[in-house]
């Protein structure tokens, strides 16, 4: 994998690309409390440490240069494509922007960016009538925005896995973990047993599959605050 022009370095598009996915993703999940703008911070510190070394500094193709070298010789491990180390890992030899695990985290950016932005609606037409959010994704899960999110995180990690990135994802899981479970029990003292009933049947993090009790529906009077 060679290339004519500059892979690394270029801390313009680092400074754009990571700019204009935060603003998107903001567009979707919209943050208000505190706690909204934790995680949404979290996101972003993710992308941007995605962003450097995409683009700016191949810190983890500079660390591993000597294994990489090694174990797979013959390739330019400072040409911006080679920095898709599972199309490299697997034997992908075409353009990686096409590989098998590129396609794919696509589709778990554009679920997560999709899932956020659907979560948000139910939300806020539940907010705006004073209801609890049961209906859209709150049917199946009890918090599809952080979901969303740890969906993106995972389709970059697919994309242009890194050694920062890869050691922030089980941090950045465990941080949205601890949220929802202060979010939760905010939810509970506050609305009691309507938010018991609702949590007994939905799960928190893993969709269930079968339709919804439609007694949800009229579960909650005070617009709770879901994610």
């Amino acid at each position: 994998m060679t290339e004519t022009f500059p892979s690394y370095g270029l801390w313009l598009l680092v400074l754009v690309n990571s700019t204009v996915f935060i603003f998107f993703a903001l567009s979707f999940f919209k943050p208000r409390t505190s706690r909204d703008w934790r995680s949404f911070g979290a996101l972003s510190a993710f992308i941007v440490a995605l962003f450097v070394e995409m683009y700016g500094f191949p810190l983890t193709i500079f660390f591993l240069s000597g294994w990489l070298q090694t174990n797979w010789p013959g390739i330019d491990w400072f040409a911006h494509d080679s920095g898709h180390l599972l199309e490299v890992f697997f034997g992908w030899r075409s353009n990686p922007h096409f590989g098998p695990f590129h396609v794919f985290s696509y589709v778990l950016i554009g679920g997560g960016l999709w899932l956020m932005s659907v979560a948000w609606r139910h939300l806020w037409s539940a907010q705006r009538h004073g209801r609890l959010a049961v209906t859209g994704p709150y049917a199946r899960i009890r918090h599809p925005q952080y979901v969303g999110f740890v969906l993106i995180m995972a389709g970059f990690l697919l994309q242009w896995p890194t050694i920062l990135t890869l050691a922030m994802f089980p941090v950045l899981v465990w941080m949205y973990a601890r949220l929802a479970k202060s979010e939760e029990a905010d939810n509970h003292a506050r609305y009691g047993q309507e938010w018991a009933r609702y949590a007994s049947q939905i799960p928190a993090f893993v969709p269930r599959l079968h339709a919804p009790d439609a007694a949800l529906n009229n579960t909650g009077q005070g617009g709770a605050r879901g994610s």
